[in-house]
């Protein structure tokens, strides 16, 4: 296999960027399979809940698509906890990177946040406040937070609640990854 001819990134030529670029697009259009496989492997996700980290992210996609909500909501709801397993401390931010050049700012934010405002629902049990979400109080996005995180987290852990299968969702993954959005660094 053809690979550059440098060893450090300073002495790359435009050709070697071309090239590179060229292997970087197959990989990004690859992107919706690694995410598929990163939601399989949340069914292995910590134990303690009545259904796997999985399944929240299938019943938490499910009821925003009940909802009516675009198909940007909906993958978001699928994707909102996909980084628990590496960014345990972390893990909105991680799902909301995922999602940034994808997804509108407004998507991006909620998903971002939700870990600090899903708090409400416990922290006040380990003497924390329980309000620590309204530092975004002004925010013009921060009802739409507490709506995704009252309608598609905190109530997405019944067993009972009938939810599509991971197959289901995935041609929304691959439309929503198929279009970057105006994104920069």
């Amino acid at each position: 296999m053809k690979t550059v001819e440098f060893t450090e990134m300073a002495n790359g030529t435009k050709e070697d960027y071309a090239f590179l670029a060229k292997h970087e697009e197959k990989y990004i259009e690859s992107l919706p399979d690694r995410l598929m496989n990163a939601l399989e492997e949340l069914e292995g996700s910590f134990g303690g809940y009545k259904i796997s980290r999985l399944q929240h992210s299938l019943q938490s996609a499910t009821r925003a698509m009940e909802a009516n909500e675009d198909e940007e909501m909906i993958v978001a709801a699928l994707l909102h906890d996909i980084g628990d397993p590496l960014a345990p401390h972390s893990h909105s931010e991680m799902a909301a990177a995922i999602l940034r050049p994808y997804v509108s700012e407004r998507i991006h934010w909620i998903v971002k946040h939700h870990g600090l405002f899903q708090s409400y629902y416990y922290a006040h049990h380990f003497d924390n406040d329980r309000n620590a979400r309204d530092m975004h109080k002004d925010h013009p996005w921060y009802d739409d937070c507490v709506h995704f995180c009252e309608h598609y987290d905190q109530n997405c852990f019944d067993p009972a609640y009938p939810t599509k299968d991971l197959a289901f969702f995935r041609p929304m993954v691959e439309r929503v990854f198929s279009k970057q959005q105006n994104f920069t660094l």
